[in-house]
């Protein structure tokens, strides 16, 4: 028998794993390198306490699939051994494919690669180097093994990735509002055909996991200055790109420099087995240590961006449900190009505009399944006669507007 090893986790006390391969895998350089990327991105730039990382989010995602199986079994079903570990595996490594800060520079770094792409790849090099091990867990991850739960347990509008993340940023933001009662959620869990339905008695507890999912976006993943943050990282980058595809010289890691170079495809990506291991030698630390040595590049724009990120001194973000007008973006942008005495090709590092949505929950075929106590399943729309969940399930789109903030508060000033 293989000795417990015990892991003492904030949010869920003590997380115990015994079984020697798991451990394996949590020790490969592939997983451990997850502990140097930030879960929440740049969060940290409005909450201080944001410092948490994927390997946490991965390490607490196993342990509540182990909950909701052993739940399961409980209940009569049969779940096997491998199954079991399979399962545990396929959800430790769901978000092995993040690159630096997880998903802001997801479509930076790459051309339109979803992590979960990159994630696909990682577990079938890993499958290679274990001699097939992972096989069951792959089929788990990617949705082709028959017992369609677990899957869902790993990826769907109730899986335990959102129960995790949730509670965990929650805790580490200090934005209450976002903590969940797990413990119920899975307990209420049950099979109809060998898919995921939650017990009628549960819906409840779904109302308060999808509320909290929305003031979660709203406060924490779509603040506007976590948005500013995020636009002057991608346009630090971005601008390096520029400047090395003019022949400047930059210095920065290896791995970095090499996706800086170019913006690769997924055919490309997938051809040469060297980009993928190039990729997991990158995490935030390379961004990091990249933007303090440009602070001082000789190209005032890339020189002026890494020094206003590095203190703080972010944009600001106008976030409203509505664009901004026109009037006022070119009123703003020629006090910018006046200001900063820059062309308008270099306007647009420093002005930023876009739209981003949130929908706590989305109707379609991908949805949460209630059970009566008859044994009938509907959709959870249905099931619930509480007005909320319906309001819940409208997409609600916003508009974002980023630029420096000395100008757009000197704008402001004369319209009044």
């Amino acid at each position: 028998m293989f000795p417990t090893k015990i892991i003492n986790d904030p949010i869920y006390g003590f997380i115990k794993i015994n079984n020697p391969f798991i451990l394996k895998l949590i020790d490969h350089p592939f997983v451990q390198r997850l502990k140097r990327i930030k879960q929440l991105g740049l969060a940290e730039f409005v909450y201080p306490g944001a410092h948490h990382t994927r390997f946490h989010h991965a390490l607490g995602a196993m342990h509540l699939i182990d909950e909701a199986l052993n739940n399961l079994k409980a209940k009569g079903y049969k779940i096997s051994d491998d199954e079991m570990e399979a399962a545990e595996i396929a959800i430790l490594l769901h978000d092995i494919g993040h690159g630096p800060f997880s998903h802001v520079l997801e479509y930076t770094l790459l051309n339109h690669v979803h992590h979960e792409e990159i994630s696909n790849l990682i577990m079938e090099k890993l499958n290679k180097h274990f001699n097939g091990r992972l096989s069951l867990a792959i089929s788990m991850f990617d949705d082709s093994y028959p017992r369609k739960f677990f899957h869902q347990l790993i990826s769907s509008q109730l899986d335990v990735d959102r129960l995790d993340y949730l509670s965990r940023d929650s805790f580490y933001t200090g934005v209450r509002e976002g903590f969940i009662g797990s413990e119920r959620l899975l307990s209420m869990l049950d099979l109809q055909d060998e898919t995921l339905v939650m017990e009628e008695k549960g819906i409840y507890s779904i109302e308060n996991f999808l509320m909290a999912r929305r003031l979660m976006y709203w406060q924490v993943y779509l603040h506007k200055t976590a948005i500013a943050g995020e636009t002057m990282l991608i346009q630090i980058l971005r601008r390096a790109k520029d400047l090395i595809a003019q022949g400047k010289k930059l210095t920065c890691s290896k791995a970095l420099m090499l996706f800086l170079k170019k913006e690769y495809t997924w055919e490309e990506f997938t051809a040469d087995p060297n980009l993928l291991i190039a990729f997991t030698d990158l995490d935030d630390h390379d961004v990091w240590a990249a933007i303090k040595t440009w602070k001082d590049s000789d190209d005032k724009i890339l020189s002026l961006l890494c020094n206003h990120f590095l203190s703080r001194k972010l944009f600001t973000c106008k976030l409203g449900s509505q664009p901004l007008p026109k009037s006022k973006r070119t009123e703003i942008s020629d006090e910018i190009k006046s200001k900063l005495n820059i062309t308008d090709e270099e306007l647009s590092y420093f002005v930023i505009e876009g739209s981003t949505s949130n929908s706590a929950y989305v109707q379609g075929d991908n949805t949460i399944k209630i059970v009566d106590k008859l044994g009938q399943v509907v959709e959870l729309t249905e099931a619930s006669d509480l007005p909320t969940i319906q309001a819940l399930s409208k997409i609600v789109k916003k508009y974002y507007f980023c630029c420096p903030k000395s100008v757009y508060l000197q704008g402001e000033l004369n319209n009044h």
